[in-house]
């Protein structure tokens, strides 16, 4: 499943430079020119990191992750600015950031800090769902101790669900996180992966007839 990153840069050329070099290292992008466009894309789409600068036409990026802290939405979050004054280092890092990067952006360096966000990202996801636990690194879904005979995509529709907090994730969202491009995926493939995961959650899985499904908490 690959990374999917939502990149906030209002210089157009620039935007594209990241995308292509995020691109080509196997992310999988979503790019928007101003705050309003990124916002938008944030509520359709489950990303797990956003790339944001801050001075953008508008608002800023700290108004906007902070907005976006205030609903809920803890994606890792990484600010690619030209300002580098300590009040604005605090004012980024007090509204939840979990890094900084001062503009003109190394791209090496950028990928080292993606890698090093998200692994730390994937460590603190050690899932618990009831009696059950979810290792998000191994792909494997736990009964206390005991490794439980679910497929891997099957695990990865399960942390995409919970991880929405209760929205609606749709049948295109599911197909193209599961599935790299030029992979096979159908409703019917989609289907034996829920009737797995409802084996063991059968009360958690709701299927919103014609969008795609959500995770309902006991």
């Amino acid at each position: 499943m690959a990374t999917k990153i939502l990149l906030l840069e209002d210089d157009r050329l620039f935007n594209e430079t990241l995308q292509d070099f995020l691109e080509e290292e196997g992310y999988a992008m979503e790019c928007a020119l101003d705050p309003y466009s990124a916002l938008e894309l944030s509520y359709k789409h489950i990303f797990d990191l956003y790339l944001f600068d801050v001075n953008l036409p508008y608002e800023n990026g700290f108004d906007l992750l902070e907005k976006l802290r205030g609903s809920g939405d803890v994606t890792p979050t990484i600010f690619l600015t030209s300002r580098d004054d300590k009040d604005s280092l605090t004012q980024g890092f007090g509204i939840g950031a979990d890094d900084y990067m001062k503009k003109p952006i190394d791209l090496d360096e950028l990928l080292l800090r993606i890698q090093a966000v998200l692994r730390r990202q994937i460590r603190k996801e050690k899932i618990s769902i009831g009696k059950y636990s979810l290792d998000t690194t191994a792909k494997i879904l736990y009964l206390e101790d005991k490794a439980l005979d679910v497929t891997q995509k099957a695990v990865e529709l399960l942390v995409l669900l919970v991880q929405a907090n209760g929205e609606v994730v749709s049948s295109d969202e599911i197909k193209n996180r599961l599935w790299a491009a030029g992979q096979s995926a159908s409703d019917g493939s989609l289907r034996v992966y829920i009737t797995q995961l409802k084996k063991y959650f059968p009360e958690n899985i709701s299927n919103v007839r014609g969008v795609g499904y959500r995770w309902v908490r006991d």
